[in-house]
């Protein structure tokens, strides 16, 4: 039996962080892993769907070159050199997170691990056993009953970033974050695509002024879509996939995608019989990711927060530290930024008009339209900053649409982590031309003071 300070099992974005961040705080760390070191995120989630929505925005690019001056023709896609493009953007990256781990004298492990005392992993019939033990077994694709997932006519997120071919037509099932990024990505590919979600709008975390401004863009974009009625069956022959709706209306497509979200990696694996409390599948843990068994850590998409990469990464972080003794501040999750990364992106940080209503705030909005932002006219995107604010306070939230627009969030999520007023921003320069400059001219106008904005 070998000991560890910490016992990592799992080595996606929480995991690994975990890992790297216990070593270089002179704790001696296993990090065991089942699959490839880096998990969902690098392999088959974050990493190699933004590539294909890269190449899906220079397909663009190519189909509307000639409002720029440019001459140029979009004929079709090479899914074979899509591939290779992203699969090395992977390699490389996946290479070069080796090389941390294995500079930072961690012990890796490759395969199945399991719980079998609350302070010892299992793998390989060796036995691993830490001062501390943190769990990051990720998140797999959720389905629902009846639906056969085949890997071709239906398939999940997984299957559907390895497609060798463009579909003629498809209907995505989910119109949250992933299914909104997979309709982006084969629209400009060149396919039909449907939306079918079951919730009254696109992307329903989000604020409702950013959905109403996504679901017109995709409908300028011919992207179909239909909300607030929920799936029934569906039937596949050899024509294609035939989905009913609750209502009756039915759409056929040559693919189903079945993007309904994601569930934690939890069962089989020992936490139930070691006695962690847990719902639905998650574990539950307190402010640090601490679980009720002591010595016992859980991060990422296994525990019921919000289900992105660089949540993980920062609590296994935070982990990390307060295993060390650092005592790290606890993580603040309304001020975790998020990004949708269709065309346009929808990016967001802090509280929703709802939201910050529900918590008795007295609220007040502003909306800034990207038409008076120069460098949005020179992209020719079209879209907003809206900012919701406490009435002579800090900001609670702001939101965001348009093409590049997650690249603003370095700013905004400062902005609200560190409860700036809008004067307090206001008074920043901002280089011209940017998109950022929406951000200047939003807080402006919120401290009274609009330049170009009506108001």
């Amino acid at each position: 039996m070998a000991e560890f300070d910490v016992v990592v099992l799992g080595g996606g974005s929480g995991g690994y962080a975990c890992a790297l961040r216990s070593a270089q705080l002179g704790l001696s760390v296993v990090l065991i892993e089942k699959d490839k070191l880096g998990g969902t995120c690098l392999h088959r989630g974050c990493i190699p769907t933004k590539a294909l929505l890269h190449a899906g925005e220079v397909a663009d690019s190519a189909k509307h070159a000639s409002e720029f001056g440019v001459n140029a023709t979009f004929t079709s896609m090479d899914m074979t050199a899509v591939n290779t493009y992203k699969d090395g953007v992977v390699s490389k990256l996946h290479k070069g997170l080796q090389g941390l781990v294995k500079s930072r004298n961690i012990t890796y492990v490759e395969g199945v691990g399991r719980l079998v005392s609350p302070n010892t992993v299992e793998v390989n019939g060796e036995q691993y056993t830490g001062k501390s033990v943190v769990l990051a077994t990720g998140s797999y694709p959720r389905t629902l009953p009846g639906l056969d997932i085949d890997g071709r006519q239906i398939v999940t997120s997984e299957e559907a970033m390895r497609f060798d071919f463009v579909p003629k037509s498809v209907i995505v099932l989910g119109g949250g974050v992933i299914g909104c990024e997979f309709a982006s990505v084969w629209s400009s590919f060149g396919s039909e695509v449907t939306i079918i979600e079951g919730l009254p709008r696109l992307v329903a975390l989000e604020d409702e002024s950013s959905s109403k401004q996504l679901e017109r863009a995709f409908r300028k974009r011919g992207i179909k879509f239909e909300t607030g009625i929920k799936f029934a069956s569906a039937t596949k022959d050899a024509n294609g996939v035939t989905v009913t709706l609750e209502n009756g209306a039915t759409f056929t497509a040559e693919v189903l995608l079945v993007a309904v979200g994601r569930g934690p990696v939890t069962s089989g694996i020992g936490y139930e019989e070691q006695g962690l409390t847990m719902d639905r599948g998650y574990l539950i843990v307190d402010d640090k990711c601490r679980t009720n068994v002591p010595g016992v850590f859980a991060v990422g998409d296994i525990i019921p927060t919000l289900q992105l990469a660089h949540v993980g990464f920062a609590e296994g972080i935070m982990v990390a530290e307060e295993i060390a003794g650092l005592h790290p501040r606890a993580i603040n999750y309304d001020g975790v930024p998020k990004v949708t990364y269709s065309e346009p992106e929808v990016a967001s940080v802090g509280l929703t008009t709802a939201q910050a209503k529900e918590r008795g705030h007295d609220v007040v909005e502003l909306s800034y339209d990207l038409a008076g932002n120069g460098k949005a006219n020179i992209l020719k995107t079209a879209g907003s900053v809206k900012l919701v604010a406490e009435r002579n306070g800090p900001i609670l939230g702001i939101h965001m649409v348009g093409s590049r627009v997650g690249e603003l969030l370095a700013e905004t999520q400062l902005i609200f982590n560190w409860e700036a007023t809008a004067s307090d921003v206001a008074q920043h320069i901002h280089a011209h031309p940017t998109l950022s400059e929406a951000v200047g001219e939003a807080h402006l106008a919120l401290a009274g003071k609009p330049l170009h904005a009506h108001g």
